[in-house]
């Protein structure tokens, strides 16, 4: 009677071991993360205490030699195959004696998710790092391409949420699943379509151009400094624009150099010379566009690089350019300074206007006068111009627009601009042997040309 107890029992034993081994069979295999995990102090002490005999042990170490079976790991379409084990899953011998009395038929316990399964958490959570680093990928931001005047689409990231896939992957061992589907997140882009203010840029509503010399560096990068706060400027419908809150203050720490500036009429060197030649270009394509002119001051003397009548200057703080966005659409300003160049476009929506002409009508002049400089340096005799004179003007500027071939609308304004003076320098050395330099004619806008003029676009 004995012996038939004792061939019963290994019966059972057998048969928990067999069901355990039937269940690992049915996982799908592929490819296996290798690795060997030290087990935590924690997960060390229970397995020593972990039962060897009776039914609790079998069951213990069927469960044991269960966890060398696959498990697919899948996110986002990407699949890991890895044994429970490595997955830090281990046999739980505070649950065998409860899974041991539940039932002898291993099928019943997974089916009840109730094999005497734990997992260590932290060990898991390393496992699972290497499928992250291939599964996660960071968002992507809409942005503007000025150049192909169109706009980029947001992306969503997404990410493996680890610590919340941990409960997913201890459901599943405890219920034998062939493969589990770890928690992702969405990842939101920082900067979303919506976010970037406008949603239309194809169309030109403007444009203009200036020229500088390629030569003059300092001057040249206080250009590329300045329009580079402009480049894709957002102005939304109804909203003000002010160059010098855009811009910021021309300062040395902000990185501007000393380059040449028109001070009390005169040419000098000063510091973020060129600005206002980026004003200026800016002013001339807003005019076009049909922006409202809020603010504008033209400099005190006509400029080498635009007609007369189209220069806007600024100064920190209070001098400023200054305009409205009249449309019930967003419009972008696109900015590019190079190759002697300086080329702005307002781009957003088609303009309501077939054409906007600018015209220029002069109504009085002032003949400038002629100051001396005499200079004890230079020999007797010698004589050069340190600046040009250039006549005063006082002039009516209009803003016409057009429909149909049909002038609809009108803007006008009176500009003025002083007279510059010419300045001789005068040697007053009677010493012989002085030298006299060689000097080059300063450089000096035109006078307009029968006191009118007229662009269109």
């Amino acid at each position: 009677m004995a012996r038939t107890s004792d061939r019963r029992r290994g019966s059972i034993y057998l048969g928990l071991a067999a069901g355990l081994f039937t269940m690992s069979g049915a996982l799908v295999g592929g490819y296996v993360v290798t690795g060997e995990r030290s087990p935590s102090p924690r997960v060390a002490a229970a397995d020593a205490a972990m039962p060897t005999t009776g039914v609790d042990g079998a069951l213990a170490t069927a469960v044991d030699q269960a966890l060398d079976g696959k498990v697919i790991v899948s996110a986002a379409g990407r699949e890991r195959t890895l044994t429970w084990r490595e997955l830090a899953v281990s046999v739980d011998p505070a649950e065998l004696p409860y899974a041991a009395r539940r039932s002898d038929v291993v099928a019943t316990l997974a089916s009840a998710g109730a094999l005497p399964i734990r997992i260590d958490r932290l060990a898991a959570a390393k496992a699972l790092s290497g499928l992250k680093a291939t599964v996660d990928r960071a968002p992507t931001n809409a942005y503007l391409d000025l150049e192909t005047k169109t706009i980029h689409d947001d992306t969503a990231g997404f990410a493996i949420d680890v610590f919340a896939s941990l409960d997913r992957i201890e459901a599943a061992a405890k219920s034998g699943a062939p493969r589990v589907e770890l928690v992702g997140l969405a990842v939101p882009a920082a900067i979303t379509r919506a976010k970037l203010g406008i949603d239309d840029i194809s169309h030109v509503l403007g444009t203009f151009r200036t020229t500088f010399p390629v030569g003059d560096k300092d001057r040249n990068f206080n250009l590329k400094l300045a329009a580079s706060k402009l480049n894709g400027k957002v102005l939304a419908p109804g909203v003000e624009f002010s160059f010098n809150e855009t811009v910021g203050d021309r300062t040395e720490k902000e990185g501007y150099k000393i380059a040449h500036v028109i001070t009390a009429g005169e040419m000098v060197d000063g510091l973020a010379g060129g600005t206002c030649q980026i004003s200026t270009t800016l002013f001339g394509a807003s005019f076009f566009a049909g922006l409202e002119i809020v603010k504008t001051t033209n400099h005190s003397r006509p400029s080498t690089y635009v007609t007369m009548g189209l220069d806007a200057t600024v100064v920190w703080p209070n001098t400023d350019l200054k305009m409205k966005n009249p449309y019930d659409f967003p419009v972008v300003v696109h900015y590019r300074v190079a190759r002697g160049e300086a080329v702005v476009e307002i781009l957003g929506q088609a303009r309501p206007w077939d054409e906007i002409a600018f015209e220029r009508k002069v109504i009085d002049s002032t003949p400038y006068t002629t100051e001396e400089r005499l200079d004890e340096a230079l020999p007797v005799g010698f004589e050069a111009q340190d600046q040009s004179g250039f006549d005063g003007y006082k002039l009516v500027r209009y803003r016409k627009y057009y429909k149909g071939g049909v002038e609809v609308k009108q803007d006008k304004w009176t500009v003025t601009y002083r007279p510059v003076t010419e300045y001789l320098r005068k040697g007053t050395n009677p010493d012989p042997d002085l030298i006299a330099p060689t000097v080059k004619p300063p450089h000096t806008p035109k006078a307009p040309g029968g006191g009118s003029g007229r662009i269109v676009q």
